[in-house]
C-alpha cells in the first residue's frame, strides 16, 4: 500500500497520507515517501502543493510514531530525524504547501502542518501538542518551527498543557488561515490554490524563501545551544522519558517524578572534554543542528 497518494491536476499537486490504521503516524518509512513525492512535485513545477489525509479521516495525523523513537541514553529527535528532514523539504518546496486539515493533529504532526505555507481547517479539527505528556524532551528547532506563527504565551500554553485546542481557537492564535465546514473544506482550499496559480510562481519562490530565512532570523550562541542540548539530554536520560513512553503503550496517563539522574560535574563547561556516554552520532548531530541554527541564513529542522 503506498502511504502517500500523488495527484496532480491544474498544476495542483495533492499528497494524501494514506496509512489510516495507524492515524497516519508519522513514521520514518512514511516520512521518505513524502519528501520523494515533494521531489516529484517539484519536477514537475506544481504551483501549489496540497498535504491533506483521507476524505473522512477522524484524525490527520497521530504525530510520531513512538515505538521509533530513540531508546534511553539517545536523543529521541536529532536534526538528521525523518520528521526534520521532511519539515524542511516542505520549507524549502518552491511553490506553497497548503495543509487540508480534518480531523485531529496530535504531536509532531501540528509542526508538520505549521510547517506549511497555509492552513485551512475543518470546523471539527482539533490540534494538540504533546511532548510533556510523553515525557520526550522537544529539540530547539521544532520549538522554532511551532512559534513562528503563534505568540509566546499561546505556545506556552499549548506546549505547557498538552491539551488539545479547537480549530477556532488555533485561527484566533494565528495558526490556521481559514476554518470551514467540512463540506466546503476541499473547495475552499482549491480555489485558494486557483488563485495562487495565476500567480507569477518565481516571485511567489522567492518570496516564500525570503519570508522563511526572516522567520529563522533568530541568532544563538553556541554557549546557548550546548546548555539546552545538556538540559535535553538529562531529560532523554531521565526516568521520566522511560516512564512517558512505557505509559503510552500501557495506555494509561504517566506518572511523572520530575527526576534527572546525576549529571558529570564538567558537563556543558568550555575546554573540558565530552560526557562519556555521549555517542559520536550525537555529537555529530548536535554540530550539524549548531551549523544550520547559527548560519546567516538557517534552515530548520516533534511529538
Amino acid at each position: 500500500m503506498d502511504l502517500v497518494l500523488e495527484q496532480i491536476v491544474d498544476s495542483v499537486g495533492t499528497l494524501t497520507l494514506n496509512r489510516p490504521k495507524a492515524h497516519n503516524a508519522l513514521s520514518g518509512f512514511l516520512l521518505d515517501t513524502l519528501i520523494a513525492a515533494l521531489e516529484r512535485m517539484k519536477a514537475a513545477q506544481v504551483r501549489a502543493v496540497v498535504l491533506r489525509a483521507q476524505p473522512g479521516a477522524k484524525v490527520f495525523s497521530a504525530g510520531h510514531d513512538i515505538k521509533e523513537l530513540a531508546p534511553v541514553g539517545r536523543d529521541p529527535l536529532t536534526f538528521l530525524d525523518p520528521l526534520s528532514r521532511t519539515i524542511r523539504a516542505i520549507e524549502e518546496h518552491p511553490a506553497p504547501v497548503i495543509a487540508m486539515i480534518e480531523g485531529s493533529v496530535w504531536g509532531g504532526a501540528c509542526e508538520l502542518v505549521m510547517s506549511c505555507d497555509l492552513l485551512i481547517a475543518s470546523e471539527d479539527s482539533t490540534f494538540a501538542i504533546t511532548p510533556a505528556r510523553l515525557g520526550v524532551p522537544y529539540n530547539l528547532s521544532g520549538v522554532l518551527n511551532l512559534s513562528k506563527s503563534v505568540s509566546m504565551p499561546l505556545i506556552k500554553e499549548m506546549m505547557f498543557t498538552a491539551q488539545s485546542v479547537t480549530a477556532a481557537w488555533a485561527k484566533d492564535a494565528g495558526i490556521v488561515n481559514y476554518v470551514v465546514p467540512i463540506n466546503r473544506l476541499e473547495s475552499v482550499t482549491y480555489e485558494l490554490c486557483a488563485r495562487i496559480c495565476q500567480n507569477s510562481p518565481t516571485v511567489i519562490a522567492i518570496l516564500k524563501e525570503e519570508l522563511r530565512v526572516l522567520s529563522e532570523a533568530h541568532p544563538l550562541n553556541p554557549k546557548a545551544f550546548e546548555r539546552i542540548q545538556s538540559l535535553r539530554r538529562a531529560i532523554y536520560n531521565s526516568e521520566d522519558y522511560q516512564e512517558g513512553i512505557r505509559a503510552f503503550f500501557e495506555k494509561r496517563p504517566p506518572v511523572f517524578k520530575g527526576k534527572l539522574r546525576p549529571q558529570p560535574a564538567h558537563l556543558g563547561r568550555p575546554g573540558q572534554r565530552p560526557v562519556a556516554h555521549e555517542s559520536t552520532v550525537n555529537r555529530d548531530s548536535n554540530r550539524a543542528a549548531l551549523v544550520d541554527l547559527t548560519d546567516a541564513a538557517p534552515r530548520s529542522p516533534s511529538i
